[in-house]
C-alpha cells in the first residue's frame, strides 16, 4: 500500500510540475504587454508582406498595436544576400540610404545623422526618417554579416522612431529573429 501511496504523490507532483512548466512556456511565447507599472511591452504580430516582389523577394512584416507600442508600428524586414559591401559594411548612412528597404514606403528626408548598431553578431546602421506627404516617420536600419545583409524599416506615428528604436532593436536581437537572420543569411 505504501508504495500505491508514493506512486500517487509523485504523479501528482510531476503533473503539477508539468502543468508549472506547460504555464511558463505558455507566457513566454506571448506576446508582452503593458504592466501594472505602466511600462509598456511590445507585442509584436506577424502580418502579410504588403510589398510587390522585386529582386529581393518577400521578407516578414510584423505589426505592433498601440495599446502595446504607444503608437501603430509596422515593421518590415528581409534579407538581401550579396548586396552589401564586403570590406566595409554598412558603414555610413550613404551606405544606409543605398542598401536599406526605405524605398518600400515611400519618399522621406532624414531627420537626423545615424548612427551605428548592433543586432546578433552584425554591426551596421539606423537612421530616423519622416515620410513626405504624411504624418508617419519611418527608421531605416540595416546590419550585415560579411557580404549579406539584414534590411528593416519602422513606420510608426509622427513623433516614434527614436523612442521606438530600442523596442525594435530588443526584438531584432531576440533569439526567434536572430535565428531567422542566420537561416535567411545561411551562416
Amino acid at each position: 500500500m505504501r508504495v500505491t501511496s508514493k506512486f500517487v504523490a509523485i504523479s501528482a507532483a510531476m503533473a503539477v510540475l508539468c502543468a508549472v512548466a506547460a504555464v511558463w512556456m505558455l507566457r513566454s511565447g506571448e506576446a508582452a504587454r503593458a504592466t501594472a507599472s505602466g511600462e509598456i511591452r511590445p507585442a509584436w504580430t506577424e502580418a502579410d508582406w504588403p510589398f510587390a516582389t522585386d529582386p529581393w523577394g518577400k521578407g516578414r512584416a510584423f505589426r505592433c498595436k498601440a495599446a502595446d507600442c504607444g503608437t501603430e508600428v509596422q515593421l518590415y524586414v528581409r534579407a538581401k544576400l550579396g548586396f552589401c559591401n564586403c570590406a566595409t559594411g554598412v558603414a555610413d548612412d550613404g551606405d544606409l540610404e543605398q542598401m536599406g528597404d526605405l524605398a518600400l514606403i515611400g519618399k522621406a528626408t532624414p531627420v537626423g545623422a545615424g548612427h551605428e548598431i548592433i543586432v546578433g553578431p552584425m554591426r551596421g546602421r539606423s537612421r530616423a526618417y519622416r515620410i513626405e506627404g504624411s504624418r508617419k516617420t519611418a527608421l531605416s536600419l540595416a546590419f550585415n554579416q560579411r557580404c549579406d545583409m539584414v534590411a528593416a524599416v519602422v513606420l510608426a506615428g509622427s513623433d516614434a522612431p527614436a523612442s521606438l528604436e530600442p523596442t525594435v532593436l530588443t526584438f531584432l536581437n531576440s533569439g526567434r529573429m536572430l535565428q531567422w537572420a542566420e537561416i535567411a543569411l545561411g551562416l
